[in-house]
C-alpha cells in the first residue's frame, strides 16, 4: 500500500500503481468526471498514470491552471492529428499550450495554409474528439524513437531527439496520431467540446532566422460550448481595447520603418502621459529615500562579463559596438544593475549608510525576433523604472515592505483592483541551480512570506520559479477583461554583490556584502502603458489623461472667450485645448469622444455672457452650464480622491 496525502492533509492508503482517477473516483464519480490531470509531488501527470510511491497529490480540473494547460496541450495533439489526416506528409515542430490556448509549429511543405482552411481543421478536430480517444503514455528507447521518426521522414521530431537522453523518452499516442512528448494529458479527447484556430503566424524554426519557417497555427478549446462562446465575445472586445489602436486614435506613439522595427516614438501627448506616469513615481520614490541617478546607454562589455548579462543576453543583444581602439566594444545596455552596482562602488560604504536606494528610468535594449514584437508590449528598445536597493540582510524584510507600499499606491491609483501576489522560491530539491548558501535562501524566503502575511496580501507560493540569484515576488494583475498581467516585480540578489565585490563597513569594523533588491513597480514603461491602455480603453484616470478638458466654441465669434477659459484652466493646473476647427459643434463632440477626452466644454454666447461653461462628460453625455470656478474646483477634487495622499 502506499499514502497519499491530499490537498487538506488528509492521508489515504492505496494499491501501489493506483492512478489520479482512480483516487478521484473513490471520493466521488462527480469529481472523477472533471479531472484533468493530476499533481503528483509538485509535478504535474496523466491522471491515469500509475502512481507507486508515496506521494502528495492533488487532483486538476479546469478550475486550475495546470487543468487548463493540460487540456490546451492535449487539444494541440488533437490539432496535429486532424492536420495529419487532412494535409499527409505535414511535419511537426513543437505544440505547447500557452496562457489561452495552444499553437503547433507545422511545415506544410508547399501547402500555404490560411484562417480559409480552419473550418475543415475544426471539423475533423470535433469528429476525432467524439472518438473518445485515449490519450497513451509509453516510455520509449531513443534507437526505437529515432527509428519511427526516420521512417516518417519528420526531421523537426529527430533534431528534438538528439538533444534528450535514452530512458528519458515518452510518446503519446491518440487514434493514428503518435507525437514525441513529455505530457502530460487528458485521459481521452472526448472531454474537448468546443473548439476554435484562431490564427496563423510564421516561425522560424527554433526561433532562428536562418532556419526554415513552418506555419503557427493557435486555436483554443473548451469543454463547454458556451465558455467559447464568452471567450469569442471577450476577444472581440479585446480587438476594440487593442492599445496599438486605441494609441494611434488618440496620438500617444508611433513606429516607423526608417527608425526601426520595435522601437517606439512617443508622440506629445504619449509623452506627456509618460513623464506624468514618472513624476508620479518620482514623487513617491523621493518620499520614500530613493535617489534618482542617470547612467548611459552603452557600458563596456567587460561590464557584463562581470554581472553575467553578457553570457545571459549575448544572443538577444544588439551586436556589439567597436571603438577604433584595437579590442574595445561597448554593448547597448540589456539592463540598468550592473550600472547601478558601479554607482554603489564609487565611494566606501558604511553600515549606517545602508539602505542604499538607487533609482532611474533607464532605457535598456534587447534584440527581439521581428515575429515576437508586439506594439509597446514587446520592443527592441524600453524604459524600465528601475530601482536597486542596497542593504543589509537584517533590512531585507523592512525594504520589501516599503517597495509593496509603492506598488499599492500605483494599483490605488491607476485603479488595478484585482490582483494577487505569487512568491517564487527556489527548488529545495534541485539547489545547483541557484547560488548562495541555505542560509541566506532561508533568511530571504522567510523575510519575503512574513511580509506577505503581514500585509494580507492574497497569494501563492510556487517553488522552482526563483530567480537563480534569489527570490521574488511578482504582482500578477487581472486587466478589466480578466486577463493577467505581471505589474511591478522584487527580487532579491545575492549574485551581482559577490561579481562586484560590493562591500560596507559593519559596527564591527568588518567588511561585508550588502544584499541587492532589485525593483521595478511598473516594469517597463512601453509595456505598462499598453496594459494601462487596454485595461482603460484608453479612458486614464484624470489626473493622467493626456487633456482632462477640450473647450468647443459654436462659432469663431466664441474664439476669444475660448482663449480665457483655456488661460483660466491652465492657470488652474488643468490640461485642455481649444478645438477651433470650422467644424460644427457636433462633430466637434464626436472627434472628442472618438479621443476619450474626458470633458467637452461647449461655449457661445449665453455661456460668455454668464462666465460659464457648458459640460458634456465622455461617454454620459450634457451636464448643464457650469462657472468656471466650479468646473476646476471639481476636477481638482477628482484628481486629489484618484491620488490620495500623492499630491
Amino acid at each position: 500500500m502506499i499514502n497519499i496525502t491530499l490537498p487538506d492533509n488528509s492521508v489515504r492508503q492505496y494499491s501501489e500503481g493506483t492512478t489520479g482517477m482512480e483516487i478521484a473516483r473513490s471520493i466521488s464519480e462527480g469529481l472523477a468526471r472533471n479531472v484533468l490531470s493530476i499533481m503528483v509531488n509538485d509535478e504535474v501527470w496523466d491522471a491515469t498514470r500509475p502512481i507507486r510511491i508515496d506521494a502528495k497529490v492533488k487532483l486538476l480540473t479546469w478550475n486550475d491552471e495546470e487543468g487548463k494547460g493540460t487540456f490546451w496541450h492535449s487539444s494541440a495533439h488533437l490539432m496535429a492529428e486532424a492536420v495529419e489526416i487532412l494535409y499527409p506528409g505535414a511535419k511537426f515542430g513543437i505544440g505547447p499550450h500557452i496562457e489561452n490556448g495552444f499553437y503547433y509549429d507545422i511545415d506544410f511543405g508547399d501547402k500555404a495554409i490560411s484562417s480559409e482552411d480552419f473550418p475543415k481543421i475544426e471539423a475533423k478536430m470535433l469528429e476525432l474528439a467524439k472518438e473518445n480517444q485515449a490519450f497513451v503514455r509509453k516510455e520509449v528507447a531513443k534507437a526505437d524513437a529515432l527509428d519511427f521518426f526516420t521512417r516518417k521522414n519528420d526531421d523537426y521530431k529527430l533534431e528534438l531527439l538528439q538533444d534528450l537522453e535514452d530512458g528519458h523518452i515518452t510518446f503519446y499516442e491518440s487514434g493514428h496520431f503518435t507525437d514525441l512528448c513529455r505530457g502530460p494529458h487528458l485521459p481521452d479527447t472526448s472531454m474537448i467540446k468546443a473548439v476554435k484556430l484562431l490564427n496563423t503566424a510564421g516561425a522560424y524554426w527554433r526561433g532562428d532566422e536562418t532556419r526554415h519557417q513552418l506555419t503557427r497555427i493557435y486555436g483554443i478549446t473548451f469543454p463547454k460550448q458556451k465558455e467559447l462562446t464568452e471567450y469569442l465575445t471577450l476577444l472581440e472586445e479585446a480587438k476594440k481595447r487593442d492599445h496599438r489602436k486605441i494609441g494611434k486614435e488618440m496620438e500617444l506613439f508611433t513606429f516607423s520603418q526608417k527608425v526601426g522595427l520595435g522601437l517606439p516614438l512617443w508622440l506629445p501627448k504619449g509623452a506627456l502621459l509618460r513623464e506624468r506616469l514618472e513624476m508620479f513615481l518620482k514623487k513617491v520614490q523621493k518620499k520614500a529615500g530613493y535617489q534618482q541617478v542617470i547612467c548611459p546607454h552603452i557600458g563596456n562589455v567587460e561590464l557584463y562579463k562581470t554581472s553575467g548579462h553578457y553570457q545571459k543576453y549575448g544572443e538577444s543583444s544588439f551586436r556589439p559596438i567597436t571603438t577604433p581602439v584595437p579590442g574595445e566594444e561597448f554593448f547597448l545596455k540589456p539592463m540598468n544593475c550592473p550600472h547601478h552596482c558601479e554607482i554603489y562602488t564609487s565611494k566606501p560604504r558604511s553600515y549606517k549608510e545602508l539602505p542604499v536606494r538607487i533609482a532611474e528610468f533607464g532605457t535598456v535594449y534587447r534584440y527581439e525576433q521581428s515575429g515576437e514584437l508586439h506594439g509597446l508590449t514587446r520592443v527592441r528598445g524600453f524604459t524600465q523604472d528601475d530601482a536597486h536597493i542596497f542593504c543589509t540582510p537584517e533590512q531585507v524584510k523592512d525594504e520589501f515592505k516599503g517597495v509593496i507600499d509603492i506598488v499599492m499606491l500605483i494599483f490605488k491609483a491607476l485603479d488595478f483592483k484585482d490582483f494577487i501576489t505569487q512568491i517564487s522560491f527556489r527548488d529545495k530539491n534541485n539547489k545547483e541551480k541557484y547560488i548562495g548558501s541555505d542560509e541566506n535562501w532561508e533568511k530571504a524566503e522567510k523575510a519575503i512570506l512574513e511580509v506577505a502575511q503581514e500585509r494580507n496580501l492574497n497569494y501563492v507560493i510556487v517553488p522552482g520559479e526563483a530567480a537563480f540569484y534569489g527570490p521574488k515576488m511578482d504582482f500578477m494583475v487581472k486587466d478589466a477583461l480578466g486577463r493577467k498581467w505581471q505589474l511591478g516585480t522584487i527580487q532579491v540578489d545575492y549574485n551581482l554583490p559577490d561579481r562586484f565585490e560590493l562591500e560596507y563597513i559593519g559596527s564591527d569594523n568588518q567588511k561585508h556584502r550588502p544584499v541587492m533588491i532589485h525593483r521595478a513597480p511598473f516594469g517597463s514603461m512601453e509595456r505598462f502603458v499598453a496594459v494601462l491602455i487596454e485595461h482603460t480603453a484608453g479612458q486614464f484616470p484624470l489626473w493622467l489623461t493626456p487633456d482632462q478638458a477640450i473647450i468647443l466654441p459654436i462659432s469663431e465669434k466664441y474664439q476669444n472667450y475660448a482663449e480665457k477659459v483655456l488661460q483660466f484652466l491652465n492657470n488652474s493646473d488643468i490640461r485642455a485645448q481649444i478645438d477651433d476647427r470650422n467644424e460644427k459643434t457636433g462633430k466637434k463632440i464626436r472627434d472628442a469622444e472618438l479621443a476619450k477626452i474626458p470633458f467637452m466644454l461647449v461655449v457661445g454666447e449665453r455661456e460668455e455672457l454668464e462666465g460659464t461653461v457648458s459640460v458634456r462628460k465622455h461617454s454620459h453625455g450634457d451636464l448643464g452650464p457650469q462657472k468656471l470656478e466650479d468646473f476646476a474646483k471639481f476636477i481638482q477634487e477628482e484628481v486629489k480622491t484618484e491620488l490620495g495622499d500623492i499630491n
